[in-house]
């Protein structure tokens, strides 16, 4: 079973991150979705809801599993059973950040990252931009994959 982790803090997950998950789903048998919790960040949604949500959105989707989590990433794929982690880029800034990221956890645990560069038309949207107009009383729905409920 090729199991990946799909690690992020999704504040809100956005059709951005469903893009990547529908891509993943098509050479992966399970992902969990993981949700971490940094305490260091400013969080727009509780993260119990952000875990809500985003279990809701593929309530059908059994090869899905949505956890938080507090430790390291490499760790959680590690105590998941994951062989992979994979990631989406939207920038080049992102993908020299994401190399890093990705030598430190395969030499920590073996754990391959997979790369996933962002579809185009989605290029500048980021959980920050829907955050920051939500904060704006903005319609955030274009930005949302449908059937992501925010208002639960």
């Amino acid at each position: 079973m090729k199991r990946a982790i799909f690690p992020g803090t999704f504040d809100p997950f956005t059709i951005g991150h469903f893009s990547v998950v529908k891509r993943a789903l098509t050479f992966m048998d399970e992902i969990i979705i993981g949700i971490g919790i940094n305490d260091n960040k400013k969080t727009w949604f509780p993260t119990e809801k952000r875990v809500e949500m985003i279990k809701k959105l593929y309530a059908d989707e059994p090869r899905i599993q949505v956890e938080p989590y507090d430790n390291l990433t490499v760790d959680f794929a590690q105590k998941r059973g994951a062989k992979f982690i994979i990631r989406g880029i939207r920038t080049v800034h992102d993908f020299e950040y994401e190399e890093t990221i990705a030598d430190i956890n395969r030499k920590l645990a073996g754990i391959e990252t997979i790369l996933l560069f962002t579809e185009p038309e989605l290029t500048a949207i980021s959980s920050t931009i829907v955050r920051e107009l939500l904060q704006y009383g903005k319609d955030v729905t274009p930005f949302l994959p449908e059937g992501l409920d925010i208002n639960l």
